[in-house]
This record gives C-alpha cells, sequence and structure tokens, in this order.
C-alpha cells in the first residue's frame, strides 16, 4: 500500500507539473477573450454612432425617380447628426477614421440633397392644378432643404412657376368659361357693366392671391431660416405676375371707353380698395400686381378729373342766362346731380378714410369752382336784387347738396359767407323797397345827408309838416299791412328760411329809419310846429307794430 500511494503521490505530481503550463496558457486566453469582446463592443458601439445601417443606406440611395417618404428624412438627420458628431475624432488620436467618415457623410449628404431637390422639383412641376394640395413630405422637403440655399431657392422658383401657370390658367378659365358646370358664369358676360366687370376680375385676383399666399405658407411653415417672409413675397409676386397683362388690358379697355365721371369714380375707389387690400396680402415691396392696380387707379382717376374738367368747360363756353323765376339754370342742376351721384358713391367707398378726404378736396375744387364762376358771368346783367335773389338760389343749392356728405365743412362755410352778403344785399333792398313805396326815402335821406349848419329841417324843400303828414297816411296804410310791401324778387326765393330772414332784418332797418326820422323832427331845432301832431306814433309803437 506504501508503494502504490507512493507511485499516486509521483504521479499526481507529474500530472500537475503538465497541466500548469496548460492553466497558464488558459487563464491567458480567457483574458485575451475578455479584451476582445470589450473591443468589438466598442467597435459596435463606433459603428452604430458613426456608420448607418444598410436599411438607411438603400433608403438614401434609393433610385434617382423614386420616391420620398418618412423614413429618408430620418436617414437624413442620421446622416446630419454623424456628420456633427465625426468632429469630436477629429479631437483624438482617431483623426484619421475621422476624416474618412466625414468625408464618406459629406459625400452622402450631397447625394441625398440631390436626390431629394430632384424630387421635390418634380413634385412641384405636378401643381398646375386650380386647388393645389401640398403634401407634409414637401413640406418636409423644404425644411430639409433650406440646408442647402441655391437649392432650397431653385424648388421654390419651380413653385412658383407652377403655381403662376395654374393662376393664369385659372384667370382666363374665370373670364371666358366661369365656373364648374357654368356656375359662377363667364366674368366676360358682364363686360357691359363696367364696375361689375372689374370688380368681378379683381376679387377673383384678390381671392387667388389671398388662396396662393396659403399654399406658400403650407410649403414654408416647417423652415426656420430668416427672410421666409421675404421668401414668400417674392415668389407670390412672381405668380401674380402672370395675370397683370390681361387684367391691364381689359380694365384699360373699360376706361378709355368712357363710361361717364361717376362711374370712372367708382371704378377708381375700387381699384383703390383692392390696391389697400391686396397689399395686406402680398406687402408692399416692389409687387408688379400692386403696380398694375395702381397705374390702373391713376388712369381712371387722371380719366374722371378729365371729365369733370371736360364738363366745366362746357359750362363757360354757353352760359345760360337766368330763368325768369331767378333759380337755378338747367346746366346748375345738371351738374348738381353729377356731383351728388360722385359724392353718394365717394361716400360709400370702402378706401381708407385719410384717401377718401384728399379725393374730396380734389373733387370739389374741380366741380364747384367752375360752377360759381359760371353763376357770376350769369348773373352779371341783372339788376342788383335779381342778381342777389340768383345768387342766393345757386348757392343754396349748392349748399343743400353738400351738407349731406362728409368732409364739405370748409366749403359750406365759403358758401354760407357769400349767401350772408348776398341776402346783406337783398335786405337793403327791400328797406329802400319798403321805404320809397312807404313815402320816407326821400325824407330818410334828407336827414341822412343834413348838417346842423344848414339850418332847420323844416325848411328843406318837401320836409314841411304837411308833407310829412302826407308821408305819414302812406306809412300807417304799410303798417296796416307789412306783407303787401314784398319785393316780387322775394317770391323767387326756394328757402323760405331766408325769406322769413331777409323780410325781419329789412324790417328792422326799416324800423331804425322812422327812429331817426322821429328824432330829427322831435328834435325842437329842426323848428316843427306840434311834432307829436306830425309824427303821432312812437318809434316803440311802430317796432311793435310790425313785429
Amino acid at each position: 500500500m506504501s508503494t502504490c500511494c507512493q507511485d499516486m503521490t509521483s504521479r499526481l505530481k507529474a500530472a500537475k507539473e503538465q497541466t500548469q503550463d496548460l492553466i497558464v496558457k488558459t487563464t491567458k486566453l480567457q483574458a485575451e477573450n475578455q479584451r476582445l469582446e470589450v473591443k468589438a463592443q466598442v467597435a459596435n458601439a463606433f459603428l452604430s454612432k458613426f456608420q448607418l445601417t444598410s436599411e438607411e443606406m438603400s433608403t438614401l440611395r434609393g433610385t434617382r425617380e423614386g420616391p420620398v417618404t418618412e423614413s429618408f428624412f430620418k436617414a437624413l438627420g442620421r446622416v446630419k447628426q454623424i456628420h456633427n458628431d465625426v468632429k469630436i475624432l477629429l479631437r483624438t488620436n482617431q483623426q484619421t477614421a475621422g476624416l474618412e467618415i466625414m468625408e464618406q457623410m459629406a459625400l452622402l449628404q450631397e447625394t441625398s440633397y440631390e436626390r431629394l431637390y430632384r424630387w421635390a422639383q418634380s413634385e412641384c412641376r405636378t401643381l398646375t392644378q386650380e386647388s393645389c394640395d401640398i403634401s407634409p413630405v414637401l413640406t418636409q422637403a423644404m425644411e430639409a432643404l433650406q440646408d442647402r440655399p441655391v437649392l432650397y431657392k431653385y424648388t421654390l422658383d419651380e413653385f412658383g412657376t407652377a403655381r403662376r401657370n395654374a393662376v393664369v390658367r385659372g384667370f382666363i378659365d374665370a373670364l371666358t368659361r366661369g365656373g364648374p358646370g357654368g356656375t359662377p358664369r363667364p366674368i366676360e358676360m358682364y363686360s357691359h357693366d363696367p364696375l361689375r366687370y372689374v370688380g368681378d376680375m379683381l376679387a377673383w385676383l384678390h381671392q387667388a392671391t389671398a388662396s396662393e399666399k396659403e399654399h406658400l405658407e403650407t410649403l414654408l411653415k416647417l423652415v426656420t431660416m430668416q427672410g421666409v417672409e421675404e421668401n414668400i413675397q417674392e415668389v407670390l409676386g412672381h405668380i401674380t405676375e402672370g395675370v397683370c397683362r390681361p387684367l391691364k388690358v381689359r380694365i384699360e379697355q373699360v376706361i378709355v371707353s368712357e363710361p361717364g365721371a361717376v362711374l370712372l369714380y367708382k371704378i377708381s375707389n375700387l381699384l383703390k380698395f383692392y390696391h389697400h387690400t391686396n397689399s395686406g396680402i402680398v406687402g408692399n415691396n416692389a409687387n408688379t400686381l400692386l403696380t398694375t392696380i395702381e397705374e390702373m387707379h391713376v388712369l381712371s382717376k387722371k380719366m374722371f378729373f378729365n371729365n369733370l374738367s371736360l364738363h366745366a368747360s362746357k359750362l363757360m363756353d354757353k352760359i345760360e342766362l337766368p330763368p325768369p323765376d331767378l333759380g337755378p339754370t338747367a346746366a346748375l342742376n345738371q351738374t348738381l346731380t353729377l356731383l351728388r351721384e360722385v359724392l353718394a358713391s365717394h361716400d360709400s367707398s370702402v378706401v381708407p378714410l385719410d384717401a377718401r378726404q384728399a379725393d374730396f378736396v380734389q373733387v370739389l375744387s374741380c366741380a364747384l369752382d367752375p360752377l360759381l364762376q359760371m353763376c357770376t358771368v350769369s348773373a352779371s346783367n341783372l339788376g342788383t336784387a335779381d342778381m342777389a335773389t340768383y345768387m342766393v338760389n345757386c348757392l343754396y343749392m349748392m349748399k343743400t347738396t353738400l351738407a349731406l356728405f362728409e368732409f364739405t365743412d370748409k366749403r359750406l362755410e365759403m358758401l354760407q359767407f357769400q349767401i350772408e352778403a348776398h341776402l346783406d344785399t337783398l335786405v337793403n333792398e327791400q328797406a329802400s323797397y319798403v321805404l320809397t313805396r312807404a313815402g320816407l326815402s326821400y325824407m330818410y335821406n334828407c336827414i341822412q345827408q343834413h348838417k346842423p349848419e344848414q339850418g332847420p329841417l323844416v325848411n328843406i324843400p318837401s320836409m314841411d309838416g304837411a308833407s310829412l303828414k302826407a308821408a305819414m297816411v302812406q306809412f300807417d296804410s304799410y303798417l296796416a299791412s307789412p306783407d303787401s310791401l314784398l319785393m316780387l324778387q322775394l317770391n323767387y326765393l326756394l328757402s323760405a328760411t331766408l325769406k322769413e330772414h331777409i323780410f325781419k332784418q329789412s324790417t328792422e332797418l326799416v324800423c331804425r329809419a322812422y327812429s331817426e326820422l322821429y328824432a330829427a323832427v322831435m328834435n325842437p331845432a329842426n323848428e316843427y310846429k306840434e311834432p307829436g301832431a306830425i309824427l303821432h306814433r312812437s318809434p316803440q309803437q311802430v317796432k311793435t307794430l310790425l313785429s
């Protein structure tokens, strides 16, 4: 047994000596295996961070004309991320790998952007229908292309060209064919009605412009670069530029056909309104559509004022004489009717307030000044009372016409001053008429011109007591019936209020004249005997009787 044990111990010792080397080798291999596994994990992590998957590569490289989907933008975003992350490698000792990956990603980016641009360009070319549906993928494409400003700009231009063609075709169809199934009817069918014709064209363009702006805003809603609003305005200008020529030709035809001052003025206001409204959509930058509308507005306004000036020159060429009833002439009534229609259309226009006020001043100046001149020339050969009555009637008609409208305060004030001046003349004429018919005119004039050094009044011819008593008989008959001594001209006045005013003021003048006569007769220096018997009514009594 001792021998067996010793033999087994020797064998174990020999086996242990033999396997020791194997164990060392195994331990070394295990350590190496762990190191390689860590390296593999690092390599996999490196590849997953700095390389694309095969699916991503195939998505980006897809066929040249193949569709672009959501996965394309995810893959493109991954390329951009790798391109940015690889910059970290350039700061380490892995610069070679970093440069290679960066170059690879840059090349892949350019290829992807080129493919995206081709696809977006192709998509834009199909957007030539009147109703335009911007897909979310195209919106994403514009967001991605903003990193390549040149490609972004070219794509926008392509979109603008496609939409321009669609708008021009839509406008021509609206003019000549009308809507689907003939509703609404073709705009050209209303060419006999200038205001509706121009209004329908401008309304269609306003709606189309607003729609095109919405399309552009949808297309660029994800774009974050600066100047998006300017891009929209620029492309919108290009889109609407195509309709400017057909629009201009048609509006020019309407304006040049001279539809009349009122219609020209309404068209001018309509153009001004749509210029103001469209500028809110396309902005105030240089825009061909706005320029065209403004040119047409200026032309229609010029034609309107030419029309008014022509009308005014005709008034002065052949001036009508005042009618027997001293009322306004037919030419004056016709011109005031024209002015009323112009001002009514001006009042109801939707043009901004400041622009309307500026127009108003010019319209009034162009229409009223020749009218006033015509009335003055027409009345130049009339007598004083006739002239004053005729002028009051004409001015009164002008004033009542203007009083209905805004912005006329200054003109109304000027007309009122002129009316008052002529009313003063009529008041004096009426007072003179009464004094003459009542027998007091000569005596009142004598008192006015008499000076103390000339001696007492009683010594002046026809100023004696008997003459005064005889005059008082006539004056008493006037006091009994004041209305009987009215100038014929006062019955021709159009305004009963003015007639009443003249009667009242002239009566006051008569009372004043009687007061002066009474004071002179009662004055002892004038040597009238029993003055109370000559003038048996006091000024206050006369005033009471006439009031």
